[in-house]
């Protein structure tokens, strides 16, 4: 399974900017989507999409997002990264200098 990258951005006059929430939402919105298309049973899609549900309902999404707060309003570039770590999901924030 690959890992999902949200890169989120400040707003500003000439670029919209969204927070993590709405990257993963619209990112588990696009999913659903797929899986709603697809025919058959694509695993590694419906896992995305359970990463993506598990990482929302996480308390520790709402922490990511302080930080991610914190950090662009400093004027650096974040990613939050989800990915699953021996069947466990994992979620990391890397500061872009």
């Amino acid at each position: 399974m690959d890992t999902i990258n949200l890169d989120p951005r400040y707003s500003t006059s000439n670029v919209p900017g969204k927070c993590i929430k709405c990257l993963a939402e619209q990112e588990l919105n696009n999913c659903l989507l797929e899986l709603l298309r697809e025919e058959g049973d694509d695993k590694e899609l419906a896992q995305r999409f359970e990463m993506l549900v598990s990482f929302l309902k996480s308390p520790e999404s709402l922490k990511l997002r302080d930080e991610a707060e914190r950090y662009l309003a400093d004027g650096k570039q974040v990613t939050v990264s989800i990915s699953l770590e021996d069947g466990q999901p994992k979620y990391e924030l890397k500061i872009n200098l």
